[in-house]
């Protein structure tokens, strides 16, 4: 049976969740959410794919679920990849991707819908600032990590990598330059020279270019 991801190509978090299900394998299909229409607030997106109201969201025949980093762990269960070589490994994959979830992809994922989806007079310039400063410790702390190494945990592709790798593929400008950023700047391109592997834009429907 296929899979079903409700997403849409902007977000980064549904990314996380797209590309996990992508590399893996799996016969899975993306439902776009028209989710700046509000369709994912709707009574019936509620009731029918998730009460929280937002994407990712998965339904796997009877089975449904949503946040990314819970859909990575479905498919690492279900296929046995982007998991650690043991228990340690296990652990720091863990850690990593709830590292992300506070230091990294909540702060980028707001700065850019502040950036790019507000229109320009109500863009808020000293939160966009404060977030930009918090931006540029989270790339320190990850940069640093990846300086000799080609993944953040072990030696192949994880869900450290697919989770923290969310948002910084995106084009638009929020505060995120890889080139200042040797060892992310490698990193990514090992994720992305990796089989399979495709553009936010690419894997998922829906973009800025589709409002414009």
């Amino acid at each position: 049976m296929t899979i079903k991801l409700y997403c849409m190509g902007e977000s980064g978090n549904a990314y996380k969740a797209a590309l996990a299900l992508e590399l893996s394998g799996l016969d899975w299909e993306p439902v776009y959410v028209d989710f700046f229409g509000g369709e994912a607030r709707t009574p019936e997106f509620r009731e029918t794919v998730n009460k929280m109201g937002e994407v990712p969201a998965m339904i796997d025949g009877d089975f449904r679920l949503s946040q990314s980093a819970a859909i990575q762990a479905y498919v690492s269960e279900k296929t046995g990849k982007f998991g650690g070589k043991d228990r340690a490994e296990n652990y720091e994959i863990l850690r990593w991707v709830l590292w992300d979830n506070h230091k990294l992809s909540s702060q980028a994922g707001m700065t850019r819908f502040l950036m790019n989806f507000l229109p320009e007079e109500k863009r808020p310039a000293e939160v966009i600032g404060f977030m930009q400063g918090r931006l540029e410790a989270a790339y320190q702390v990850l940069d640093a990590h990846l300086r000799g190494r080609d993944w953040i945990v072990g030696d192949s592709l994880t869900n450290a990598d697919l989770s923290c790798c969310g948002y910084l593929f995106y084009p638009e400008p929020y505060g995120f330059d890889r080139a200042e950023w040797p060892g992310i700047d490698r990193w990514l391109s090992n994720i992305s020279d990796t089989p399979g592997w495709k553009h936010p834009y690419d894997l998922m429907p829906g973009s800025p270019a589709d409002r414009a």
